[in-house]
């Protein structure tokens, strides 16, 4: 457990920087444990948004909108952690560029399908492109995962027997 509150608090002795240092991207000079609640506070109000978009799945333009917001809100929540430059340093890093170009087109085409063009049928694919794009872009972050999953998809849908 030690180990643990010390990479969270970023108190190891080794000088490197830690996970939640005060001075990491003078966050408004909160301190480690008040990111700790400000994180949980945005990712539990991104998950309130994606659950409440099932309730109003029927009209998709306030779906769409709940939940790109709700999305919004999880992936964003950990730039209380990071900081929001460490955060945009992670998501353009080489291995996730493509994935986090495609999740940002995805929720802006979204937002724009949803409120100004009102297209449900665009919107519902938007939102099919930006949940796909999420989860590759989750996928990033577990060694060997996006690998696993494009040999499981291969072998799926193989048409050779």
């Amino acid at each position: 457990m030690w180990k643990l509150n010390e990479s969270i608090l970023g108190g190891d002795g080794e000088g490197r920087e830690g996970f939640l240092d005060d001075e990491s991207e003078g966050l408004c000079s909160l301190s480690p444990m008040q990111r700790i609640y400000a994180f949980a506070g945005c990712l539990v109000a991104g998950l309130v948004c994606m659950i409440l978009s099932l309730v109003v799945f029927a009209k998709p333009i306030k779906f769409a909108v709940l939940f790109t917001l709700g999305n919004v809100f999880a992936v964003g929540s950990t730039a209380f952690l990071l900081g929001p430059g460490q955060q945009i340093r992670m998501m353009f890093d080489p291995v996730r560029v493509y994935a986090s170009a495609i999740y940002i087109g995805c929720v802006v085409i979204a937002l724009i399908c949803a409120l100004w063009i009102h297209n449900k049928i665009l919107t519902i694919l938007a939102i099919v492109g930006e949940l796909c794009a999420l989860i590759w872009y989750s996928l990033s972050y577990i060694p060997f995962a996006r690998r696993m999953v494009s040999e499981l998809m291969v072998r799926l849908c193989d048409t050779e027997l």
